[in-house]
């Protein structure tokens, strides 16, 4: 079992290559410019290396042994994962196939988090970032979740790209629900308890997302709060503030 202590730090920068493949999955070059991600090496499987995959980290940041020993687990190759904070607290962080590309920024806080990225995939979570209870993000068949920062999301906020099976027509045979979306969430958004986002998906800057709203398959404007299932427009011209004040 490979352990988080025993990696090396190395002083191997990002790979030209890695940083055009993080950009290209939503990651913003300034967050790439002001850090120095550095490349993890150590005891890790003999395959690890041998199959293109590349492990970053930024000083301080780590991830649970449990996590570590289950990235080194299952054969996957060419894939990136870039860890920027100290994710203690993360459950779970799978990789379910080849090319998937992770970006956890500093200031990322996934309480009892569980993230999935399946082949040709990738999850962007930009910092700051908190999540207070047991979110999930899954990202699968080529789709792509990309997090801007100063994001608030409440317990239970579940994040996915698809339905992980295949809803049918059974006359065509037609794929109705979504396969390989794309869910972008931009700056400074709340997501309250147990909101639902899934599919093709574009929420815009100071968004409230009610509670047990569902949002999917819509583009949401800025300053607004969404409520309901199938989530809908209660309110415009508004934003929201971490803070409780009368």
């Amino acid at each position: 079992m490979t352990t988080w202590q025993q990696l090396t730090r190395t002083d191997d920068p990002l790979t030209d290559e890695h940083r055009a493949r993080l950009v290209a999955a939503g990651v913003e070059p300034d967050r790439l410019e002001a850090v120095e991600w550095r490349r993890m090496d150590g005891p890790l499987p003999s395959w690890w290396n041998d199959l293109g995959n590349a492990l970053y980290a930024a000083e301080g940041a780590r991830l649970p042994d449990h996590v570590v020993e289950a990235l080194t687990t299952f054969y996957f190759r060419d894939t990136v994962i870039v860890i920027g904070a100290p994710m203690d607290q993360l459950t779970s962080l799978l990789v379910g196939g080849d090319e998937a590309t992770v970006f956890l920024d500093q200031r990322v806080i996934l309480t009892a988090g569980e993230v999935y990225c399946g082949a040709g995939s990738s999850v962007v979570l930009h910092g700051p970032l908190v999540a207070t209870r047991s979110p999930v993000v899954d990202a699968r068949n080529g789709g792509r979740v990309v997090a801007a920062g100063d994001q608030l999301w409440a317990a239970g906020v579940y994040i996915a790209t698809d339905d992980m099976h295949r809803l049918e027509d059974a006359t065509t045979g037609e794929r109705i629900n979504p396969f390989g979306a794309t869910i972008s969430i931009g700056h400074h958004v709340w997501l309250c308890r147990e909101a639902v986002v899934s599919g093709h998906v574009d929420i815009g800057e100071h968004v409230c997302v009610g509670l047990r709203a569902v949002v999917r398959g819509q583009k949401v404007p800025s300053h607004v709060v969404i409520a309901g299932s199938p989530g809908r427009v209660v309110r415009e011209g508004t934003t929201w503030s971490f803070g409780d004040e009368p």
